[in-house]
């Protein structure tokens, strides 16, 4: 006998496409399914992938090889092995991550983390997920942490493991919108720590957020994660800012 939730599924989708038709996770047109996006916006989405600088992800015009890294990471390499992202950010990108963050459309973490889940670097074992927290109090107030859904959803995607509190957010820390790059640094300085129980030692860590702008978290983040012994850190985002005058840069 046919279960009766696929029959109820098949029955009422019209009726729901209908009263509720799906919509542009962009700028909210109706479209033919869940989760695509119109023409429009995706025009206006600029994928990232190689070939791209082996450190930070920073685009390249041409293809350097594949440990090739960017003039910024020879000069000071950051603290994580790697850094990638699904889009440059813009305004699609923009949108989806402040619909998610703020608008409180949550099923957009399952559409960001099906885009990352195609975009994964390689590892030699599979890597533990951690996303990057929220302070207590912002996590009450805003209901959620946007990073460990974006996680959770990736984990089922993928079948890798996720440990939603392996990072710990000691202290509130100020918008580093604004900031100079050493501003943003203090800021998060001391901000991070590892939990008791946590399982990072002698792993490879995907750590998780959804807009890398300068860096500065991520770094933090790394620091503490190699500190506690993750044998390597690789984040993954969203969307980047992309430094003024990247190569390869629209």
């Amino acid at each position: 006998m046919m279960p009766l939730a696929p029959i109820l599924k098949a029955v009422l989708r019209p009726a729901l496409d209908y009263a509720l038709p799906p919509r542009c996770p962009g700028c909210g047109a109706i479209v033919a399914s869940d989760n695509a996006f119109c023409l429009f916006c995706w025009g206006g989405m600029r994928f990232l992938g190689d070939p791209c600088c082996a450190r930070c992800g920073v685009p390249f015009d041409h293809d350097r090889g594949p440990d090739a890294a960017c003039g910024a990471c020879l000069a000071k390499p950051p603290p994580y092995d790697s850094a990638r992202a699904v889009l440059a950010y813009g305004d699609v990108a923009r949108a989806v991550a402040l619909r998610l963050k703020y608008g409180r459309r949550i099923g957009l973490a399952r559409l960001i983390a099906g885009h990352m889940a195609r975009r994964l670097p390689v590892f030699d074992a599979p890597p533990l997920i951690v996303p990057v927290p929220l302070h207590r109090w912002r996590q009450w107030w805003r209901g959620f942490n946007q990073s460990a859904l974006i996680a959770d959803h990736l984990g089922r995607a993928t079948g890798l493991e996720v440990d939603k509190y392996a990072l710990l957010r000691m202290r509130a820390t100020q918008p580093l919108r604004g900031m100079h790059a050493g501003q943003r640094a203090k800021a998060v300085r001391g901000a991070f720590a590892l939990a008791p129980a946590h399982r990072v030692k002698g792993r490879s860590v995907l750590l998780i957020d959804d807009v890398h702008t300068s860096g500065a978290t991520a770094a933090a983040c790394a620091r503490v994660l190699k500190r506690g012994g993750a044998s390597s850190v690789h984040l993954m985002c969203w969307a980047r800012a992309l430094p003024e005058g990247a190569e390869g840069a629209d």
